[in-house]
Parts: structure tokens; C-alpha cells; sequence
């Protein structure tokens, strides 16, 4: 694949949530991906694989869903890292690091993604402000969600 391809499709990304709830129990939610849909709409599916694996379906405000294979890659609650590899309409890996913040937590969600989804390839330059601005929406969404879920328990 040409470079200018490679960098053409794709995304890193980096979100900042700032929590009301400790560390370590911001990482034990976390570090649970089965439960994610429960708090983050956009995480409409997660099943295990087995205890390092499993697989994600994930839909924003675009009328598009993106499956991913996710494998376990880094999982260190002293560091508070959990990272993991991506394969399937995303190659890549997507990181958590979480460390106590004002307040609570700091939660960095940090993303290096390339797509290989047909769809989001072909829209390619012309839609990528577009696809950016969902994941934004995602991740909003996804802390708000977090927020609340955190104020529950």
C-alpha cells in the first residue's frame, strides 16, 4: 500500500476526561469491556473471546457500525495502562492511562488507527472532517456516560 494511503486513512486521537471517582475505580470499569454498552452508547456490542480478547461493535451519529477484533496488548493497574491491539474496519491500538486528577481522575483515551473499512476508504479526504467529528461526539458521549455510571456505584 502507497504511503500517502497509509496516511490518508489514518486517525490518531487523544480525549481527556476528567472523573469525580478514584483512580483505581475508574480503572476497574475500564478494564471490564463487556460492560462498556452499558455506559457508552456508541458501544452498541462486546463479546469475550477468552480472557485477552473479544470482539467490539461500534456505531456514532454516522449511519456506519465498525467491527473490530480487540486484543489485550498491556493491562498494569499499578501504571493504570490498558492498551490493546486492533484488527478488523480499524488496524491499530487504542490506549487508556489512568492517574489521579483533580478531583479524582485523569483518563487519557489515546487511539492509532488506520481504516480499512471499504466505505470510510473510498470517502477517504472528502469525509474525513466528518469522521473526526464523530469520534469527538463518541468520546463525549462516552464520558458523559462514564460520569454517570460512575456516580451510580
Amino acid at each position: 500500500m502507497p504511503d500517502w494511503s497509509r496516511r490518508l486513512h489514518r486517525y490518531r486521537f487523544r480525549s481527556v476526561w476528567q472523573l469525580e471517582a478514584p483512580p483505581a475505580v475508574v480503572y476497574a470499569v475500564l478494564e471490564r469491556a463487556e460492560s462498556y454498552p452499558q455506559w457508552w452508547p456508541q458501544v452498541r456490542e462486546v463479546t469475550r473471546i477468552d480472557d485477552r480478547s473479544g470482539t467490539a461493535r461500534f456505531r456514532s451519529l454516522l449511519p456506519y457500525d465498525l467491527r473490530v477484533v480487540a486484543a489485550e496488548r498491556v493491562r498494569d493497574p499499578g501504571s493504570g495502562v490498558l492498551e490493546i491491539a486492533m484488527r478488523g474496519d480499524l488496524a491499530g491500538w487504542a490506549r487508556w492511562t489512568v492517574v489521579p486528577g483533580a478531583g479524582g481522575t485523569r483518563a487519557v483515551f489515546e487511539q492509532d488507527v488506520e481504516v480499512r473499512k471499504p466505505l470510510m476508504r473510498r470517502a477517504g479526504l472528502l469525509a474525513r472532517p466528518l469522521f473526526r467529528a464523530n469520534h469527538a461526539l463518541m468520546m463525549r458521549a462516552g464520558r458523559r456516560g462514564l460520569a454517570r455510571w460512575l456516580a451510580r456505584t
